[in-house]
């Protein structure tokens, strides 16, 4: 009989065979997505428990639209893992929040492999495509700040492009001379620069630099991730991606969004080729779909309401997730991101959480 961790290597490099070929066929993303929920319904416990309490069985192949998602609130919660702690090798985390530091949500890896795959095979051609020589980076350093998903991305972007980086971001926060002075060398060398920043950190330099010099070479491009969550409608903001292009003079479609979360292994990025700004293209192995923020069933294309996702390089965590996040997806698969969910937390992922974990009483401390 195979173990958990013979059962859990087999899939990754099932998912790595698949993005390796361009992704799946979605005949057999169903399948693997079938073996995967039978995989984490044993040896997950949360996501066990959440099956469950919505009755589904997943001994047999089905509708993955049926297999219940777990709300991201849910790795604040219990640990999401099919592996034990000492066989981590990366503990991904959110950013704090008004809860507390201690209720930051984890996503334990067991492996980085499916995870690099999935990342580099995205952002090469929505990215990373033609000559780049330089990065400045306005993420966190994944050698300071380890548990940022991120980062860690961003790391491994610029060390497999072998870019030469300017890292501008601290923790006491933006430096802005050094992201003046790495683009006054970029344009001297005439070497297309890659800029990596948050919404936040990249308004600040636009603010900041009014007056200075940021233009970079023809061919460089900005990457912008994180929005202005809270708000509706504003993300990502058009004035924030103009002022990128005059600043750094590239044109507006070089100002390319970015769109991942902790609790996932695979990015979206913005289809910047005749779409407007917000437009986010999935990889064939992440599904995403609106779903009803009261029942939780999956919506009609076109449709708003709070995004699900179905990431396949999820395989030692959960590969089902229910966010926040308020989108509509076309029949293509694309996803159109508005913001956050407007109002209160969504009924349906309430009462998700309530089936893992019980009534208010009955929760984690500070749940």
């Amino acid at each position: 009989m195979s173990t958990p961790l013979a059962t859990s290597q087999s899939l990754h490099e099932r998912v790595r065979d698949e993005i390796a070929r361009g992704g799946p066929t979605p005949e057999t993303f169903d399948a693997l997505a079938n073996e995967i929920a039978r995989f984490q319904a044993a040896n997950v416990p949360t996501y066990g428990r959440l099956c469950a309490a919505r009755g589904v069985d997943v001994s047999r192949d089905g509708a993955v639209g049926r297999l219940p998602a777990l709300p991201t609130d849910a790795f604040r919660y219990a640990r999401i893992a099919a592996h034990p702690a000492e066989l981590d090798v990366r503990v991904f985390r959110t950013s704090g929040t008004s809860r507390g530091a201690e209720l930051r949500g984890a996503h334990p890896l067991r492996t980085l492999e499916t995870y690099e795959a999935a990342a580099l095979a995205w952002a090469r051609p929505h990215l990373l495509s033609g000559p780049l020589a330089r990065a400045i980076v306005l993420v966190p350093d994944p050698a300071i700040v380890s548990d940022s998903s991120l980062g860690f991305m961003v790391g491994l972007f610029v060390e497999r492009l072998g870019l030469g980086t300017t890292r501008a971001l601290s923790g006491g926060g933006v430096d802005l001379e050094s992201a003046l002075c790495a683009a006054d060398e970029a344009r001297k060398a005439n070497e297309p620069t890659i800029v990596f920043s948050t919404a936040f950190a990249l308004a600040h330099v636009l603010g900041a630099c009014s007056t200075r010099d940021l233009t970079l070479p023809a061919g460089s491009r900005v990457m912008v991730t994180g929005g202005f969550k809270g708000r509706m409608r504003e993300v990502p903001s058009a004035e924030l991606y103009e002022g990128a292009a005059r600043a750094f003079g590239v044109p507006l479609t070089s100002v390319i969004g970015e769109y991942g979360m902790t609790e996932l292994s695979s990015q979206l990025y913005e289809a910047r080729g005749g779409e407007p700004p917000g437009v986010y293209r999935p990889p064939p192995w992440l599904r995403v779909s609106a779903a009803d923020p009261i029942t939780l069933e999956p919506l009609p294309h076109g449709h708003e309401g709070i995004a699900r996702f179905v990431d396949l390089a999820n395989v030692d965590s959960c590969a089902f997730v229910q966010t926040l996040d308020w989108v509509a997806v076309d029949e293509r698969g694309w996803v159109k991101l508005f913001g956050r969910a407007p109002g209160a937390e969504p009924r349906g992922c309430s009462l998700a959480i309530e089936d893992l974990f019980g009534a208010e009483g009955e929760r984690p401390p500070g749940a």
